[in-house]
């Protein structure tokens, strides 16, 4: 079976052309790393970071671990907070060359596959923000490469390896669940893979990863599964027909349209080529999950983790039959066409510019960056100027940034219902005055609020987008209105 399945073996690793890619990307992501700010999302992991536990409503424990590390190891710095992401996506793009030598790829295959992966659209959105994800997709790449290992040697004990990351993963996002599920009825469905099923290598790892799941599932089943609750929100929201052609839109252009071509060459080759037979079920598994998805009303950034090893399937395919000066003309074009898309990734324009230009339409995550030192500002003005003990926000994002920028006196108490904000409790009574942040109207469960204007913080952004309210406090004490405060949505 070994030499059915092994034709050739690996070539060796191109590592100093690869980590050269590998370093040009995270020079770049940290040249960039302190423009605009902080987002929304980054700001609440810092926050459930400070607040540690095995999961939160809305994911697990790793990413609000990582943003606190950051966050201990520089207080307060956004420079700081987007090292970590520079730095995951530079381990993928790494993993992403090391697929391409699994799959048979020399050093010409593993430099273009790098270059590839490295300037997708997508990988620069995620090397400039630490999200869940930021890693989830670092998780997804390093399990298909490692399934890629295992089964191309035909070595049932790599399952174990598999398995611990794949654990861990699971540990910041249970995507990786769906990953697995979809890998394994991939290995089932290709007969010359179909005996792994067999193997107590196998199961044994299957154990493995969900003994380090576990501390989060059991969180969950203690607070009712918050996190299916949210699942049903982003369903609700997606699963329709715009939302289901803006899946496949955004799945042709995700790294950009040229590296398109590209991966589905690979995913072609994956699932024709006699030779490699065992590397079919990654081919299985996208394909699957891009099924799954479309039913259930998924995005398309979810299946980020399987395209590099896609790229690479498709780069090995090509330079076995084009010339290195077309494929280094393939290089060139797919560069160009990241390139025209770049200030909706990284924060390469003023903030101004970029808020005002059409590339906010598309840069959605770097809109929510802008002006969170113009809102936190007017935020403490407000609260010094009407003696408020407590600032209670709509959003886990003013909450965060309220807390992240340290603006306000000591015994001002910033809370919100949002997610894990709404886990950590209502604040204590208190009969000074209440500012309120991200509600369209004063709520009803509030008394003697007066409007302000909202924060012009430079961008149309959620920030911007509503008033300001100060009120006398509660229609009754914290813990009677706090059911109405708590809400969950993705």
């Amino acid at each position: 079976m070994q030499e059915e399945m092994d034709v050739d073996g690996p070539k060796p690793i191109a590592w100093r052309p690869v980590l050269a890619v590998v370093g040009g990307l995270v020079v770049v992501l940290l040249a960039f790393a302190g423009r605009y700010g902080a987002h929304r999302d980054e700001l609440y992991f810092v926050a459930a970071g400070h607040r540690l536990a095995w999961g939160y409503p809305d994911q697990p424990a790793l990413t609000p671990l990582l943003a606190r590390l950051a966050d201990e190891v520089a207080p307060g710095s956004v420079w700081g907070l987007h090292v970590i992401p520079a730095l995951v996506v530079g381990a993928l793009v790494l993993v992403a060359a090391l697929t391409a030598r699994e799959l048979g790829g020399g050093r010409a295959e593993q430099v273009v596959t790098a270059v590839l992966v490295a300037t997708g659209i997508v990988t620069l959105v995620l090397g400039h923000m630490l999200s869940t994800t930021t890693t989830d997709t670092l998780f997804w790449v390093l399990v298909v490469w490692l399934t890629l290992r295992t089964l191309r040697r035909d070595d049932p004990r790599g399952w174990l390896v598999v398995a611990v990351v794949a654990g861990i993963g699971l540990e910041n996002k249970h995507l990786v669940a769906f990953l697995l599920v979809a890998l394994a009825a991939g290995v089932l469905a290709t007969r010359e893979t179909r005996h792994h099923a067999r193997s107590p290598w196998a199961w044994a790892g299957a154990g493995i990863a969900l003994a380090l799941w576990l501390p989060n599932l059991v969180w969950q089943a203690q607070h009712r599964w918050p996190q299916l609750e949210l699942a049903a929100d982003i369903r609700d929201e997606y699963l329709t027909l715009g939302g289901r052609l803006e899946f496949v839109g955004l799945s042709l252009v995700l790294l950009n349209p040229v590296v398109t071509v590209v991966w589905v060459v690979g995913l072609v080759r994956l699932l024709r080529d006699r030779t490699r037979r065992w590397a079919q079920p990654v081919g299985w598994a996208y394909i699957g999950l891009v099924v799954v998805l479309l039913v259930t009303g998924g995005k398309a950034y979810y299946l980020a983790g399987l395209y590099p090893a896609l790229v690479a399937a498709g780069v090995c395919a090509l330079a076995a039959t084009r010339p290195a000066r077309r494929m280094a003309r393939l290089v060139a074009v797919a560069v160009a066409a990241s390139l025209v898309a770049l200030p909706g990734a990284l924060p390469v324009l003023p903030a101004g510019t970029f808020a005002d230009s059409p590339w906010a339409a598309v840069g959605e995550d770097q809109v929510e960056m802008i002006g969170w030192d113009v809102f936190t500002a007017r935020v403490a003005q407000v609260v010094d100027e009407h003696d408020a003990g407590l600032v209670l926000t709509g959003s886990y994002g003013d909450a965060g940034a309220l807390e992240h920028a340290r603006v306000l006196p000591p015994d001002v108490r910033v809370a919100s219902g949002h997610n894990g904000f709404g886990d950590w409790g209502p604040p204590p009574d208190d009969e000074r005055a209440v500012v309120v942040t991200g509600f369209r109207q004063a709520p009803t469960w509030m008394r003697g609020c007066v409007r302000l204007d909202p924060v012009d913080t430079g961008a149309d952004n959620e920030a911007s987008q509503s008033p300001l309210f100060v009120c006398d406090g509660p229609t009754s004490t914290w813990a009677d209105v706090w059911p109405q405060v708590v809400h969950l949505s993705a």
